[in-house]
C-alpha cells in the first residue's frame, strides 16, 4: 500500500496529538447540580484549577449534597471521583464511617469560619445560615418555628434524604426543641406545600409564587440584591437562633492522582477559589476576610445565635430527626 506525505505527516499529528491528551491528568470532582450550573462556582473553579495543574478539572453533578454521598456509597470502590465537593458537616461522619475519605493532608490557614476547624478528612470551602427567605412585603413574617406553624404562611422545603438544606432544616429544629420537635413538626406540616428533591427546585417553587416562603440562606436576598438589582427579597429572622451549613470537600479513597487531589484542596481554600463563591454559590466564604465581600453582603440579616450540631452529634440526631419529621408529614 502506497502512502502519501500528507497521510503520513496527519498519522503522526494524530499519533502526537494522542499521546499529549493521555499525558494530561484528570481530576474527577463530584459536586451538586447547582455547584456545577453554568452561573454556578464550578466553570470559574474550572478555569483557575487548570491554569495552575496542568490538568483537566472534570465536575460530574448529581441532584443535592446528600444525594453525593447515596452515590458514592453505591459506587464503592468503583466511582471515577478523585474529589467530592459540596457534603455538609451534617453528612461528614457518615462518609468516613463508609470508608470513602482519605486524608487531605492540608494545614489550611486563614479561615474565616466563626467556629475552629481542624478535620483529618474534610476542608470547608463556604458556609452559611439556613433561612426562610420570602418577599420584603409579606405582612406578619412568622419570627419562630413556633410562629411559622401557628400562621397560614405557606413553605416548601427540600427533602431531608437527598438534599442537605433538607437535612439542615430537620437538623435545626432537632438542636433547637430537643424532645419538642415532633410538637414543632406537626404543626408544620399543614404550612408545607411541598417537599422536593433539592434547593433549585424549592426555589424556582418561591419565586414561580407557589408559596410564601422558601427554605434556603440567609444569604440569599444577597443574589436578588446583587445580580437583580432588586431589594423586595428578605430572611425571616428566627428567635432560636439559624442552624449553620459548613460545606466541605475531601478526597476519596478511589482518587486516581491523590497529588493532584492534595493539590486541588489546598487550591480550595486559596483567593483563587474563595473569590469565585459570594457571587456564585452565594455563601460565605470559608477563607475570605469580611472586608473582602462584595457590597451588598454587609446589609443581610445576622441570626441572633448560631446553632450546630458536631459531625458526631449530627450523625447520631439524623435517624431520630427524620423520623420524627416523617411521621409528622404521614399524618
Amino acid at each position: 500500500m502506497n502512502l502519501t506525505n500528507t497521510t503520513i505527516i496527519a498519522a503522526g499529528l494524530t499519533l502526537l496529538t494522542g499521546a499529549a491528551s493521555a499525558q494530561t491528568p484528570v481530576l474527577t470532582v463530584y459536586t451538586y447540580d447547582s455547584f456545577n450550573s453554568e452561573w454556578g462556582p464550578g466553570p470559574g473553579v474550572e478555569f483557575a484549577f487548570e491554569e495552575l495543574c496542568a490538568c483537566d478539572l472534570q465536575f460530574t453533578s448529581t441532584g443535592d449534597g446528600a444525594a453525593l454521598l447515596a452515590r458514592l456509597r453505591l459506587e464503592g470502590a468503583r466511582s471515577d471521583a478523585d474529589i467530592v465537593l459540596g457534603l455538609d458537616t451534617n453528612l461528614m461522619t457518615a462518609a468516613v464511617e463508609a470508608g470513602l475519605m482519605a486524608e487531605h493532608g492540608v494545614t489550611p490557614e486563614g479561615l474565616t469560619l466563626p467556629i475552629a476547624w481542624n478535620n483529618p478528612h474534610f476542608l470547608p470551602f463556604d458556609w452559611g445560615y439556613f433561612a426562610f427567605v420570602h418577599r420584603a412585603d409579606m405582612d406578619d413574617v412568622p419570627g419562630s418555628f413556633e410562629e411559622l406553624a401557628a400562621s397560614d404562611a405557606s413553605i416548601v422545603i427540600q427533602d431531608p434524604r437527598s438534599s442537605t438544606p433538607g437535612l439542615g432544616l430537620l437538623m435545626w429544629v432537632q438542636n433547637a426543641y430537643g424532645d419538642e420537635a415532633a410538637a414543632i413538626w406537626e404543626g408544620l406540616a399543614d404550612n408545607i406545600v411541598t417537599v422536593t428533591p433539592g434547593w433549585s427546585e424549592a426555589y424556582g417553587l418561591f419565586l414561580e409564587g407557589e408559596a410564601d416562603m422558601v427554605l434556603s440562606y440567609t444569604t440569599s436576598p444577597a443574589y436578588h440584591l446583587i445580580a437583580e438589582e432588586d431589594d423586595s427579597y428578605d430572611a425571616a429572622l428566627f428567635s432560636e437562633g439559624h442552624y449553620m451549613q459548613i460545606e466541605v470537600g475531601g478526597i476519596l479513597q478511589t482518587a486516581d492522582t491523590p497529588a493532584l487531589a492534595q493539590q486541588f484542596m489546598e487550591f480550595m481554600v486559596s483567593p483563587a477559589f474563595q473569590n469565585v463563591i459570594p457571587e456564585t454559590n452565594w455563601m460565605y466564604p470559608a477563607a475570605l476576610p469580611a472586608e473582602d465581600l462584595p457590597e451588598g453582603f454587609e446589609t443581610l440579616m445576622q441570626p441572633s445565635a448560631a446553632l450546630i450540631f458536631t459531625p458526631e452529634d449530627a450523625a447520631s440526631a439524623r435517624d431520630e430527626a427524620l423520623a420524627i419529621w416523617q411521621n409528622a408529614l404521614s399524618q
